[in-house]
């Protein structure tokens, strides 16, 4: 019988795949069964193993403030952005489709066609009585990264509070200087359903009883809490974007754009290595996306969240990205598994496809 070819995976920014040393850590976990909040000697073994996490976590990140377990980065937006003691809640117009729907009636930030955040904007906005901004780090969609130092500055300035959504680039980036902070295990090869809030302090929420020393409802995820450890600690040993793979990727740019289609990256003012948008010169994304597959090949349109929606992408729409472009983008993402001649092997698919 024939051998069938190996399928390439292209959509980290979506789900990268399980880390070896996570799965080895919540095995460990799922061993530590009892209730981390029950106060016998087993629910102290498992308290015991969950506070181990929380530290690694946090010095894996470099936080010195507190950490909050939730089940992912949806929980986490939602606990910093309904319980935050702030004022008004701002967004920009290009956040990740959880942190739109949570905060429906905010105010939304405009964007420069560069995919920065329009700072002069945002400090016009921020004059009210302590706001809560929620800026994405790095965009799921575009892989551009905003300049957080600058937009830090202005809402410290202004006495509000900066949430930072790193679901894309913590384990790659180093944190910003913030006051609330989202991460997502299984962005960075840690298992799906754990996630944090990283909180400088307390302080800054109401609590909402229940487990995660009241700031939390819902028994904590001990394994996965474990595996998510084990993935940051994992995440540090390599470089993000190895100079093989980043010598790839430019042989993918200059195919795109030999071909007449748009590198994305290439407007961007902070583009990053591990995240690109990619139009093709005349076939739609979907078309795209669908023989791709059949190709072996895993990217996405737009983030995971959407992509099924046949929407067009309020991030592109956003940056004002002309809409017959636009409905051509799709999104190939690399993570920690990839390796130069995969990106090689999509470059040639690509081409030929297109």
């Amino acid at each position: 019988m024939p051998v069938s070819k190996p399928r390439i995976y292209l959509d980290h920014a979506a789900t990268s795949p399980l880390r070896l040393e996570a799965k080895v850590a919540m095995e460990d976990g799922f061993a530590i069964w009892a209730n981390p909040s029950s106060p016998h000697a087993e629910g102290r073994k498992a308290k015991a193993a969950l506070e181990d996490a929380r530290e690694r976590c946090k010095r894996s990140l470099g936080w010195d403030g507190e950490l909050i377990f939730t089940s992912g980065a949806s929980e986490a937006a939602a606990l910093a952005l309904n319980h935050a003691k702030a004022g008004a809640r701002l967004v920009s117009a290009i956040e990740h489709d959880c942190i739109l729907g949570i905060a429906k009636t905010a105010e939304r930030m405009p964007i420069r066609e560069t995919g920065a955040l329009d700072l002069d904007a945002l400090a016009e906005a921020v004059q009210r009585e302590r706001p809560l901004v929620a800026v994405q780090q790095v965009n799921s969609e575009t892989g551009h990264a905003q300049h957080m130092d600058d937009i830090a500055q202005i809402i410290v300035d202004a006495g509000g509070l900066l949430l930072a959504d790193c679901s894309q680039s913590a384990g790659k980036l180093a944190l910003p200087d913030c006051d609330m902070a989202i991460i997502s295990a299984h962005k960075f090869g840690g298992p799906i359903g754990i996630g944090a809030l990283l909180v400088r302090d307390y302080g800054l929420l109401d609590p909402v009883g229940g487990h995660e020393r009241g700031y939390r409802r819902g028994t904590e995820n001990m394994p996965g809490a474990l595996g998510m450890a084990a993935a940051l600690q994992a995440s540090l040993s390599e470089p993000l974007c190895a100079p093989d793979c980043r010598a790839a990727m430019d042989r993918l740019a200059e195919t795109v754009r030999q071909a007449g289609g748009v590198w994305m990256s290439d407007r961007f003012d902070y583009p990053t290595d591990y995240i690109h948008a990619v139009a093709a010169p005349s076939m739609s994304a979907t078309a795209q996306v669908m023989r791709l597959d059949m190709a072996g090949f895993a990217v996405s349109q737009g983030s995971a969240c959407s992509s099924g929606t046949m929407k067009t992408s309020h991030v592109l729409g956003a940056m004002n990205v002309d809409r017959a472009i636009a409905d051509r983008v799709i999104r190939m993402s690399i993570g920690w598994t990839t390796t130069p001649d995969e990106i090689d092997a999509f470059t040639e698919a690509w081409k030929t496809l297109v």
